[in-house]
């Protein structure tokens, strides 16, 4: 055999060594998946700060107190 006929022998082993991994995969159906996901969103929804809020105490970014001396 030649070395291209070698490369391409090599590189064919490793396609189906690929897809025979992808094959064996567990998958489930998109239906659960978006059950799941919603379950899991509402039960850590009170720990979102997107939807809770953030304290001010813990806010980094919040905008600095002034300070004026009379």
């Amino acid at each position: 055999m030649s070395n291209s006929a070698n490369s391409n022998l090599l590189l064919m082993q490793r396609a189906v060594k690929q897809l025979r991994l992808e094959a064996s995969v567990r998958r489930i159906k998109v239906s659960q998946a978006a059950a799941d996901l919603k379950h899991f969103c509402l039960q850590n929804a009170h720990n979102d700060p997107l939807l809770m809020g953030v304290p001010s105490s813990d806010n980094p970014f919040r905008p600095p107190k002034s300070c004026a001396l009379f």
